[in-house]
């Protein structure tokens, strides 16, 4: 047995640069013990160690006995069971609904793959492999995707990362690397390899590498089409070698494979303008003389129900990666019923932050439902979805905030009349 701290400089010894985990790949330098084979030159690291333990804890019961011989693990009811400790997709449904309101669709698809995700970390034979469904969503701003995601994370024993897909540049350019996805994901499991590579990324603003047309660049695009590119062999399934601490910064650290075949990829993009070209597709397939007709049934007002991989294409995306993107859902525009649940519903629902923070101080902070009211109502006259709200409330609490710590009072009530006077006084409305 070695630890990492051994300072053995022979051959082969814990000190030398060829000593690494012979089932993970971890090098000395990123675990606590590395135990040799004796029977070979080989190695394995405590965190591989303490991952088989969990294993076996899970494949036999309590008090069963190990079958003498491995080919007696095949086929017994590990498989052939449905899995109980898991979430159903029920189960992720009613955590997601308790922080998000609406979105019926895309809390389904979530829950779905999440739970499917699941089972196949779960999965042991061989017979039938079970490919990762890859998640794309697209939806306005201020309707719930970063909010979805975060709140799966909650839910997860796995790693979860969110990564912005802004950044990122082709590998020599200004920017970060596309492997600084997967150092997010290093960094919520800890720099766990075998954890990180069952975990789920979140990549938002998918749209915003959207190249410039339709048509292939004739110049280079650093940050458009040749992300998208880059990031092919890992929505697929490939080892990628990944600097724990960035590739641009510390050029000399080691590097760390990373399996990416059983890591789950959720997209997510508010695609500003794709309805243009929705309604485009939808209106060349309503000619003649029942093309009144046709068009009656079309909701004008939420053209994203009717997407297609063929709108993403045109958008800017490259077929490539919306054919490792399978899954597509949309979110639907927040109306004004669902913006006044997000006001007052969720556990984390803006009007109860505001009464926690004066709840602080001992003040009781009431508003008012026709105030409410008003602040949905300027939400939706800005079209910046449930987002628009926080930025109104804190307008309009602005002045209360600023002057009630000082004051004596035990209540306070928010009226319409108040509230409409700070929008008047800010210009905002």
């Amino acid at each position: 047995m070695a630890k990492k701290s051994g300072n053995n400089n022979g051959n082969g010894g814990i000190g030398s640069s060829t000593v690494k985990c012979s089932f993970c790949g971890k090098e000395p330098s990123y675990t606590d013990i590395l135990v040799p084979s004796p029977l070979g030159d080989a190695y394995i690291c405590s965190d591989c160690v303490a991952q088989i333990e969990g294993l076996l804890k899970d494949y036999f019961p309590e008090g069963g006995d190990v079958p003498a011989h491995p080919k007696g693990r095949k086929g017994t009811k590990k498989d052939s069971e449905p899995v109980g400790k898991l979430p159903t997709p029920v189960q992720i449904r009613e955590f997601l609904d308790q922080y998000v309101i609406g979105q019926d669709d895309a809390k389904k698809y979530l829950s779905v793959a999440v739970y499917n995700h699941y089972k196949r970390l779960a999965q042991t034979s061989d017979d039938v492999d079970i490919e990762k469904s890859n998640i794309i969503m697209v939806g306005p701003t201020g309707t719930g995707k970063t909010l979805l995601a975060k709140t799966i994370a909650r839910q997860l024993d796995v790693p979860f990362a969110i990564v912005d897909a802004t950044v990122l540049t082709e590998a020599g350019y200004v920017g970060e690397d596309i492997e600084s996805l997967l150092v997010r994901l290093l960094q919520a499991a800890d720099y766990d390899v075998a954890r990180a590579e069952k975990g789920i990324v979140f990549i938002d603003e998918i749209d915003k590498i959207a190249r410039k047309g339709d048509n292939p660049s004739i110049t280079r695009d650093v940050s458009g089409e040749g992300v998208q590119q880059g990031l092919l062999k890992l929505l697929e399934g490939s080892v990628v070698n990944v600097p724990p601490q960035g590739g641009r910064k510390h050029p000399e650290q080691k590097m760390i494979p990373v399996d990416t075949k059983n890591i789950l990829f959720i997209c997510g993009g508010a695609f500003d303008g794709i309805e243009r070209k929705i309604a485009h597709r939808l209106n060349t397939h309503v000619v003649g003389f029942t093309g009144r007709a046709e068009r009656s049934k079309i909701d004008s007002d939420n053209y994203l129900k009717y997407i297609a991989p063929q709108d993403l294409k045109s958008f800017g995306l490259i077929p490539e990666i919306i054919g490792r993107l399978p899954v597509l859902v949309h979110l639907d525009p927040l109306d004004r019923d669902a913006l006044l649940k997000v006001l007052t519903e969720p556990k984390n629902a803006i009007i109860r932050q505001y009464e926690k923070l004066f709840a602080m101080d001992g003040v009781k902070l009431t508003f008012a439902p026709e105030t409410l009211e008003f602040i949905v109502d300027k939400a939706i006259e800005y079209k910046l979805g449930a987002r628009g709200l926080r930025t109104i409330v804190e307008t309009v609490m602005m002045d209360p905030m600023y002057d009630t710590p000082s004051l004596k009072i035990n209540e306070l009530v928010i009226t319409r009349e108040f509230a409409e006077e700070k929008i008047k006084k800010a210009y905002i409305g």
